[in-house]
């Protein structure tokens, strides 16, 4: 891969009226969701807020954690801020406020939403799009909005629901999604078996989880085996690689050149760097995860 190649480049997602990063500190940031505000918390905000506590104090919803024995729930304000619809460019999506601190969607990643749309709309026919770790299948709706077949995999049923709920709140249940419950690396193996192939492949492992019936996944030392895994299914013309890592023990340059195995020997261009939530209060900006996304030429 040559320097021209690749560019490292900051994603923020912004323009976005639905969602706003109001403020963070002390551990806590406080957000926007439609007409609903939340508080999470964040261990990345160590500086102090700057938006008064009242304005904190009116959040619909607190996600708390016990002290004792660092469990968390919802405390809710506004009954009706437990699940509601947002909307992003057109795609309705569910917030809901279940047992975790996740609301059923990853505002950071709406550039890479942009991004999959984009690219499988400039296809000439319609591609087959592998997500995995799909989450509530937002990139899964991009693609599908952009013409592409697409197949979700994850291991949560609780998110494929959401997925499908999304799909329908969408208008695009004529659009070509499987929702797949199950281990990521178990349906690998098997589509592989199956010879079957994908023109792009998104990923968005976490740092720890479990599978459909309670495999364990951990990035640091399952990521090779996700990446030959993902060679086994990627097309001989791929179109586009997305992949999203929670990391704390790689760059985004350090995972570039396993991306770049994983389509050698396509030529493309290589972006890669943090995905950034940046504050409205104070302009100051919280680093979610690392990505990489590889597009042929």
């Amino acid at each position: 891969m040559t320097k021209k190649n690749k560019k490292e480049i900051e994603l923020i997602a912004q323009n976005w009226e639905a969602y706003q990063l109001l403020d963070s500190g002390k551990g806590r940031k406080l957000e926007q969701f439609g007409d609903f505000c939340v508080i999470r918390d964040e261990p990345r905000a160590i500086w102090k807020p700057v938006r008064p506590n009242r304005e904190w104090e009116k959040a619909d919803a607190e996600y708390q954690i016990d002290p004792k024995n660092k469990q968390g729930r919802w405390q809710l304000k506004n009954p009706a801020a437990k699940k509601f619809t947002i909307d992003y460019r057109g795609l309705k999506l569910q917030i809901e406020l279940d047992q975790s601190k996740q609301v059923g969607i990853f505002p950071e990643n709406a550039s890479h939403w942009d991004f999959i749309e984009s690219v499988c709309a400039q296809q000439n026919h319609p591609i087959n799009v592998l997500n995995l770790f799909g989450y509530t299948g937002v990139a899964a709706l991009a693609a599908a909005r952009g013409g592409a077949n697409v197949t979700h995999v994850d291991s949560s049923k609780r998110a494929v629901r959401l997925g499908r709920e999304n799909q329908t709140l969408s208008g695009l249940e004529d659009r070509s999604i499987r929702w797949i419950v199950d281990d990521v690396l178990k349906y690998l193996q098997r589509e592989a078996r199956r010879e079957v192939k994908y023109d792009a492949i998104i990923m968005d492992p976490p740092k720890y989880g479990l599978g459909a019936n309670k495999e364990r996944w951990t990035f640091d030392s399952m990521y090779p085996d996700l990446i030959e895994a993902c060679a086994q299914v990627l097309s001989d013309r791929p179109v586009f690689v997305v992949l999203t890592a929670y990391t704390i023990n790689m760059t985004a340059e350090e995972l570039v050149p396993s991306i770049e195995k994983l389509v050698a020997p396509h030529m493309g261009k290589f972006e890669y760097g943090q995905l950034v939530a940046k504050e409205k209060s104070a302009g100051r900006k919280i680093e979610y995860s690392e990505y990489v996304r590889w597009q042929k030429k």
